[in-house]
């Protein structure tokens, strides 16, 4: 498997229109891209279309009876069109899907053995299990527990540990804060930092605007099917426009890194 060169995206959505039915436009004209080593939060209300773009990436929009009306995406240099979701794995985009989505009546190891099922060397599947443990020390305590008695933090964690099981290049995080606690939502925010660390380029897919901007490098805002705004995070994050629609109520303290000053770069307005 070829190794991305640092300095090109691992990830470019150009021109993106998807259609379900034929009929309902649930993407309009999407343009964005994802550096190699970089954390790139891709933000938007309910209905916006994140879950949409996730599918296509992951494979899975088919399985929605959604459909590429026209543009591509480009991972690693390659079109993803007509890859099922298990290619997608085995060439390093694995998504980590919202609501968790563990296989509750398997324990903790179980699990995490299910997702590094495409690894095929025993030692290897034994190392990044224990990468996970290591990242993820409640998980190794629990490994012999099943995963519908863990909490919700918990679970998160098992969702993201059976993602790296699967050795991601690209990891898709679809909205991993839902529904925990604001001291888990920034536990959460610490691990993407880790896991980005450690060489794996993360996408995520947040309504958490505090917490995703305080993690990301730069940050796009998906607004009925377009993208209406990006930039670097910390520029978003000074923009009235997402002051007012995502940090204006609600946010909370403490759940992420204090933002740094804003750049002298203006702000990037996406027009479809």
């Amino acid at each position: 498997m070829s190794v991305p060169d640092a300095r090109s995206p691992i990830l470019q959505v150009k021109d993106l229109v998807v259609t379900y039915g034929g009929v309902v436009q649930a993407l309009r004209g999407v343009n964005l891209s994802v550096e190699q080593g970089a954390v790139v939060a891709l933000l938007g209300s309910n209905g916006a279309g994140k879950t949409t773009l996730l599918r296509t990436l992951s494979g899975t929009l088919r399985l929605h009876k959604g459909k590429v009306e026209s543009g591509e995406v480009l991972y690693r240099g390659t079109n993803l069109k007509g890859r099922d979701p298990a290619q997608c794995v085995s060439s390093g985009l694995v998504q980590v899907p919202e609501g968790r989505r563990i296989f509750t009546r398997l324990t903790v190891e179980e699990n995490l053995k299910a997702g590094g099922l495409g690894v095929r060397y025993r030692a290897e599947r034994a190392a990044d299990m224990q990468r996970v443990y290591d990242m993820f020390p409640v998980l190794s305590e629990r490994r012999t527990q099943r995963g519908g008695l863990l909490s919700g933090g918990e679970q998160q964690m098992l969702a993201i540990g059976r993602g790296l099981m699967s050795r991601p290049q690209l990891l898709l995080l679809d909205e991993p804060s839902l529904g925990l606690a604001p001291r888990i939502i920034g536990q959460i925010g610490e691990v993407i930092r880790e896991i980005n660390r450690q060489g794996t380029s993360v996408l995520l897919v947040e309504q958490n605007a505090t917490m995703a901007l305080g993690v990301a490098d730069d940050a796009f805002v998906l607004d009925v099917g377009t993208v209406s705004l990006s930039g670097s995070a910390t520029e978003l994050a000074e923009s009235d426009a997402v002051q007012r629609l995502y940090l204006g109520h609600g946010a909370e303290e403490g759940t992420t890194r204090p933002l740094e000053a804003a750049h002298t770069k203006k702000l990037t307005r996406w027009t479809p």
